[in-house]
């Protein structure tokens, strides 16, 4: 059973873009949705179609109409629509804040919460739902970025000048940056109470569907496998095999008219 409420939904769906974690989403708590498709330029941006639903032309954005209304709600930023999904749709996918009867104390927060929202350890915080799209995606948009200063259409003599530009920076940035994260990711995942099923707690979160994608587009840049981290590349497998995820995957196949290929099986 969902809690639509009667509200009509559609997800403005970008070819390679983090779109399709929001499209999960909507398949895990069995809401009914429709997908507007767009397509990237030559560019790889999107085009201006988009603009017209959000100034900023951005992947993932949601409308909604509640029941009843001709208001639309314009929500985009992944964070923020798996946030405000789950508040109106599936708060069963936000773990409960505090244990009965000590509502609203400060240190009582549930250890699932915190790992959700605060992701604690003994000394520090992480928000782990801003932790995505913060830390870790800024180390792999600039991976893309020295990938496609590499991959460059430039004279063949001004090649190894680029190429070395992009190594540099790989070296002596993304590289180290992107074991750190993933050492740490490895470490967390074990040290969850489910021993690494899911990141916060016993049951998949709207945390869960975030990191996802990121472990998946990733894996061009990561040696993700069972020998170098085999608890995230277990789970990474594991969350592909759900059926949610295989719905949202043949939904965008139907409206895209393109086979859904994970970024973790794609050939790039």
């Amino acid at each position: 059973m969902s809690n639509q409420q009667g509200a009509k939904i559609t997800v403005h769906w970008l070819n390679k873009s983090r779109g399709q974690r929001i499209v999960w989403l909507l398949e895990e708590l069995k809401l009914e949705y429709n997908i507007e498709v767009y397509k990237r330029d030559e560019n790889k941006r999107a085009g201006p179609e988009l603009k017209k639903v959000h100034p900023l032309g951005k992947s993932p954005t949601i409308s909604i109409k509640p029941a009843g209304s001709d208001k639309e709600i314009v929500v985009t930023e992944s964070e923020t629509i798996v946030e405000y999904v789950c508040e109106h749709f599936g708060k069963h996918l936000i773990p409960q804040r505090y244990p009965e009867g000590k509502e609203g104390v400060l240190g009582a927060e549930t250890e699932e919460w915190m790992r959700y929202k605060v992701c604690a350890l003994p000394y520090f915080y992480i928000f782990l739902m801003d932790y995505t799209e913060g830390s870790l995606f800024t180390v792999l948009m600039i991976a893309l970025i020295t990938g496609n200063i590499k991959n460059a259409p430039v004279p063949f003599f001004i090649k190894p000048i680029t190429n070395s530009i992009a190594g540099k920076i790989n070296s002596s940035f993304v590289d180290p940056e992107l074991k750190s994260h993933f050492d740490f990711l490895e470490d967390y995942l074990v040290k969850s109470s489910s021993n690494g099923e899911f990141f916060c707690g016993s049951s998949i979160t709207g945390a869960d569907i975030m990191i996802h994608f990121a472990l998946e587009g990733a894996t061009q840049r990561v040696p993700l496998s069972e020998t170098s981290y085999p608890k995230l590349y277990e789970y990474m497998r594991r969350l592909q095999g759900r059926d949610a995820y295989k719905r949202a995957a043949e939904r965008v196949t139907e409206a895209s008219g393109e086979k859904f290929v994970p970024f973790s099986d794609a050939k790039l």
